[in-house]
């Protein structure tokens, strides 16, 4: 299963309240759970905070689903 569905899921919401949260539309959302659209870095930055987890568990770069520490650097 689709990691970003199966999180979804996880806390019982729509794809439209997912979408809601990104300000995009329910379809344009649709197309990054079937993989038929890549997924922005702002978008995959949102969504790992939002369901509290890594771009590498939504990217099946890991399997860790908690998230790494929060950096003390700010980025310029």
């Amino acid at each position: 299963m689709n990691r970003l569905k199966e999180l979804r899921e996880d806390k019982d919401l729509y794809q439209k309240d997912i979408a809601k949260y990104l300000n995009m539309s329910q379809t344009g959302y649709s197309q990054y759970e079937t993989e038929t659209n890549d997924i922005p870095t702002e978008i995959l930055k949102k969504l790992a905070l939002y369901y509290n987890t890594s771009i590498d568990y939504l990217l099946y770069q890991t399997d860790e689903r908690k998230p790494y520490p929060k950096s003390i650097v700010k980025p310029n």
